[in-house]
């Protein structure tokens, strides 16, 4: 029979990662006691992340760990239990769930787009301000978060490119396809045109992963981020990976999208989560007809946006127009704000200096936004950079 050391277990246990925690058990300090009588191995673990499927997953690997690099025939118990952090009980006790991201090199502000449901015109109103930064002599980038309905491809007239591998120091990176002065990548570059994304969450986080720290950005001032509608997995693992600077969010003046980017303005809002709301932006707030360019006709209700900022205690960033070239430029690939001197081009650009008026605000109030984790919730790990 082999002799067990516990220097050759604790070898064998940093070859684990601990949940959420970015080191592995021992750096961590997880393992709080072995026990060795024989062939017989006793190791106590303890863990921040309450989720069963990371206690699993922790045990799992420690049985297979140990039986590979100690000893295969080895009787091994592991004695697993959550604990997660105290709160501090100074003044910081209310930031205490909140640990600090690394931003990505090179990249000045990110600012996540939202909604509280699909079909508000979301993805169309990040692409025009992604264009609208750039005419202003911004360098811009966008990640398409959209996992399940990635549209930004088409919207800016590059569905048919694929991202090549550039070599960055000597690790393999993608370089972001490029057009209308924006760098873009989006899961719509890896998939067909009519391949569904069925995906779980930890699978889409992944790809975001990837797409966030193995992706060569370059200099940017922005990263907008098009988030997929609603509140779920993917915007918590969007501001786990990353220090998102603020958030916008768009809406329609109808009650029943407002009801929902109330729920968004809300998540943003959460201790635990703490993003600056840089404001709210309302699409088709009016709807004018080419033919009568002075005419306003509100078809979704009027100021409902308005409202639900003052409720909110946040700005109104600004309202755009439901005109039949905003559809237009989309479907063919060219956003609206490229059109020069109408008025959905001007209608863009006044929103997109409010925006960038209040981030000035913001950076010049607040520290720099962190990264969060959150230990009430499973399956909430943080996506980490390598």
């Amino acid at each position: 029979m082999k002799t067990i050391t516990k220097s050759d277990i604790l070898k064998a246990l940093e070859t684990i990662s601990a949940p959420g925690e970015g080191q592995n058990l021992v750096e961590s300090k997880a393992v709080t006691n072995i026990q060795i009588f024989g062939d017989e191995v006793e190791v106590d673990v303890t863990i921040s992340n309450p989720s069963l499927q990371a206690k699993k997953k922790t045990e799992v690997a420690i049985l297979q760990a140990l039986h590979k690099e100690v000893y295969e025939k080895a009787k091994i118990k592991v004695n697993l239990k959550v604990e997660a952090p105290q709160a501090s009980a100074s003044a910081d006790a209310k930031t205490a769930n909140l640990i600090k991201g690394k931003p990505i090199e090179g990249i000045q502000n990110i600012i996540a787009v939202a909604s509280g449901k699909g079909g508000v015109g979301k993805s169309t109103v990040t692409a025009n301000l992604a264009v609208s930064l750039a005419k202003m002599g911004f360098e811009v980038g966008v990640l398409d978060a959209d996992i399940y309905g990635p549209s930004q491809p088409l919207m800016f007239d590059v569905e048919n490119e694929k991202p090549l591998a550039i070599d960055v120091e000597g690790k393999s990176k993608m370089k972001p396809i490029s057009n209308y002065g924006v760098k873009l990548l989006s899961i719509g570059f890896f998939t067909e045109k009519d391949q569904a994304v069925i995906w779980r969450g930890p699978m889409a986080a992944k790809a975001l992963n990837q797409m966030i720290f193995d992706a060569h950005w370059g200099t940017l001032d922005f990263l907008l981020i098009d988030l997929p509608p609603g509140t779920g997995d993917i915007h918590l693992s969007i501001m786990q990976s990353l220090p998102i600077t603020g958030a916008v969010v768009v809406s329609t003046p109808q009650e029943v999208a407002l009801a929902d980017a109330r729920k968004g303005v809300a998540m943003f809002k959460q201790e635990s989560i703490q993003v600056p709301v840089l404001g709210i932006i309302e699409n088709m707030s009016y709807f004018t007809p080419a033919e009568l360019p002075d005419n306003k006709y509100y078809i979704f209700g009027e100021k409902g946006a308005r409202f639900l900022a003052e409720d909110s205690g946040i700005p109104l960033l600004g309202e755009l127009p439901l005109v039949q070239s905003v559809r237009e430029a989309g479907d063919v690939g060219r956003p609206a704000a490229l059109q020069e001197n109408s008025l959905v081009a001007q209608a863009f650009t006044e929103v997109t200096r409010a925006m960038v008026s209040e981030l000035v605000k913001r950076n010049e109030t607040l520290p720099p936004t962190e990264a969060i984790r959150i230990t009430t919730m499973a399956g909430c790990s943080a996506v980490r950079p390598k």
